[in-house]
């Protein structure tokens, strides 16, 4: 069968990627064909499951993330007084004064924004990849950025009320503006009713080329990793040792490409509003980047880049090897 192979299979659980395949032949053999893309709401299903999975288990870490991000905002370093000194520091801290149910705030939000945004660029990556469009120069970071940036843009509500509800906190280890909503639900009509539909779209700008920027690097890494370490015949072809180092590599990349996005995006969507629906401290993405390196310098795009990469670093790890784990079981199954 030549072009896409789609295998509608809705009973199954799982789902695969090109390089999660056996090694490419050698020379003189039959060139392999278009990788296999399964059917395409089990894709998205897949997708979202893996990276849901995810979320639960690194939450604790973004909610430290984003406080560490609005800590100090617009402000000289030295100039403020800094209750986050550290990943550790942070994550007892916040367990300390807010509770356990603290570490986990936001959760339900940011499953319902994982869902969103990771089962449709999951989904929409696997597809460019069965019609063939990754093999050419530079396709693997095109179709990520593309499919991340479609991702971001649908799953941008359900990230603006994660950020609001993981930067609340009480007033004594407060940063950042508090917009004390008392849940997800809440959140969601309190927005609707204070800006309309666009403002739950308020912070998009900031969010799709963060999206954009990590999802490149992620799925391009992963896909190019794992080709190399498949490769290298370091493991059996069908080894879920490929995967897991693959992702590790994926990880660091987008650790180091993406914590300035990740600042600019965290105060695009934290900040307040006035009574003309204007945020009262940037116009945009642009204007927030200026104003964070004018006034706190360069290191100030790297505010929280400690949680950022242990946070990613096994979210990225745990989303890609569940998604990559489920999909070879799917194909089996499918082809049985």
């Amino acid at each position: 069968m030549t072009g896409i192979q789609l295998i509608r299979c809705p009973q199954s659980t799982a789902f695969i990627t090109p390089s999660s395949m056996a090694p490419l032949p050698r020379s003189g053999s039959t060139p392999a064909g278009p990788p296999r893309a399964l059917w395409p709401p089990l894709d998205f299903t897949l997708g979202a499951l893996a990276c849901c999975g995810a979320c639960v288990v690194t939450n604790p870490l973004e909610v430290v993330k984003t406080r560490l991000q609005l800590q100090g905002e617009l402000r000289a370093r030295g100039s403020y007084q800094r209750h986050y000194r550290g990943v550790l520091q942070a994550l007892w801290l916040v367990g300390r004064t807010d509770g356990l149910r603290g570490l986990q705030k936001g959760l339900a939000a940011g499953l319902l924004y994982q869902a969103l945004m990771n089962g449709l660029r999951l989904g929409v990556y696997s597809y460019t990849e069965a019609a063939g469009l990754t093999t050419a120069l530079g396709g693997s970071l095109i179709a990520g950025a593309a499919a991340g940036a479609l991702g971001a843009f649908f799953a941008s509500p359900a990230y603006l009320v994660k950020t609001h509800l993981q930067a609340q906190s009480v007033a004594a280890i407060a940063v950042g503006h508090q917009h004390n909503h008392q849940g997800v639900s809440s959140a969601f009509v309190a927005i609707y009713r204070r800006e309309g539909v666009i403002g739950l779209w308020r912070g998009v700008n900031g969010a799709v080329p963060r999206v954009m920027v990590g999802s490149a690097a992620q799925l391009a890494t992963f896909s190019s990793a794992k080709e190399w370490v498949a490769g290298g015949q370091w493991f059996s072809p069908n080894s879920w040792m490929i995967a897991l180092t693959a992702a590790i590599i994926s990880g660091v990349a987008v650790a180091i490409t993406m914590t300035p996005f990740d600042v600019i995006s965290t105060r695009l969507y934290n900040q307040p509003v006035d009574k003309l629906k204007r945020g009262h401290f940037y116009t945009g993405f642009l204007d927030c980047l200026l104003k964070v390196w004018r006034v706190e310098g360069v290191l100030g795009l790297y505010k929280g880049m400690g949680p950022v990469f242990i946070r990613l670093a096994p979210h990225t790890v745990l989303s890609m090897f569940l998604w990559d784990i489920m999909r070879q079981k799917a194909l089996q199954h499918c082809v049985a």
